[in-house]
């Protein structure tokens, strides 16, 4: 048998993820051009993460195809692509991010894949500048966590919808009927966040998270929140910011903090440690969901459903009072008309 040319035996680790990607990219799009696409095909598109996933889902409904590469309980300010992730971001006709740097050590990857032209839209980012919070220590980058209000959310609904329209314009009045369905539900679960948290005693109302996912949340709904780590889960809190957290649940006897399903207990259990050498005991109020949704198939997978899970963990856990069963009970609409749950 000959042997191969030694080019061809050059180890795959040799070659430069960049060139990796930029080829992948390129090799796809000329087989795409070389093929003349059915009207009926539908668009390929790929969403970094849940809350992205579903909105683009709602608004694409059954005409488009949509893989969600960070799933439930992955924490997307550390996610690192994979070979595949890589490989479906090049078969995308579309790509929909967060963006204001969530998705952090996806950001080269993406930036790269939108340099070859396709379509990259970073939902988040197309939220007005001055409606986005920049905390103090940020170096005046916003706060990503965009999802976690609602009626803030729903604004990035017409970027969605136009990205979809433009890369399949027969599909459009389709889009347009979803975007504003999905719009009027996001509306209906605001109002009844809203009526939920008003039922928290207002001495009560301070929310302790594992790291500061929530800001947005307080903003829209009259919340003092207090995260133990920075708006990004790469920074660590040090022994004066848990200190600093412990003095205020003492000094104000605040009655539960709470875990979130992406981020270690470790710190909230230091947290309460410290509560309780003080002679004052916090409780964790529950897991809630801040960077991820919940599991896929369930109420908690979808982005209302992970709202609404939030809104009734934090109201029962600070003295407030929800409909037994939550949103689904108080005859606001369910995420989707197709929806099981």
């Amino acid at each position: 048998m000959q042997t191969p040319p030694r080019f061809l035996r050059v180890p795959l680790i040799a070659i430069s993820l960049p060139v990796i990607i930029v080829g992948l990219v390129l090799a796809y799009s000329d087989a795409a051009l070389a093929s003349t696409r059915v009207a009926a095909q539908q668009p390929t598109v790929v969403a970094t993460t849940g809350m992205v996933g579903d909105m683009v889902r709602e608004i694409g409904g059954d005409r488009i195809r949509l893989t969600v590469l960070i799933g439930e309980g992955v924490d997307p300010h550390l996610y690192k692509p994979t070979r595949a992730d890589i490989a479906a971001l090049a078969r995308a006709d579309a790509i929909f991010t967060n963006g204001l740097q969530l998705e952090g050590k996806l950001a080269d990857t993406l930036k790269r894949i939108a340099s070859t032209g396709k379509p990259v839209l970073a939902v988040a980012e197309s939220v007005p500048r001055e409606r986005l919070l920049s905390p103090d220590g940020a170096d005046d980058h916003p706060d990503p966590h965009v999802w976690m209000d609602p009626a803030l959310w729903a604004e990035a609904i017409p970027a969605v919808r136009d990205t979809l329209s433009t890369l399949d314009p027969e599909g459009r009045r389709l889009y347009e009927q979803r975007a504003a369905a999905y719009a009027s539900r996001l509306t209906a679960l605001d109002a009844y966040a809203a009526r939920a948290i008003a039922t928290i005693p207002e001495a009560s109302r301070v929310l302790l998270t594992a790291h500061d996912a929530f800001a947005y949340f307080g903003r829209a709904y009259g919340l003092e929140v207090r995260g133990v780590q920075g708006i990004s889960t790469e920074s660590e809190a040090g022994v004066r910011d848990i200190e600093r957290l412990v003095e205020l649940i003492a000094s104000r006897s605040i009655r539960a903090i709470f875990v979130e399903s992406t981020v270690s207990e470790r710190n909230i259990n230091a947290i309460i440690a410290g509560a309780r050498a003080r002679g004052h005991t916090v409780r964790i109020g529950g897991s809630l969901f801040s960077d991820a949704m919940g599991k896929p198939g369930t109420w908690e997978g979808t982005y209302i459903g992970m709202i609404d899970h939030n809104v009734r963990t934090i109201t029962e856990a600070l003295g407030g009072t929800v409909p037994e069963g939550g949103l689904r009970a108080s005859g606001e609409p369910s995420p989707r008309s197709d929806d099981p749950h």
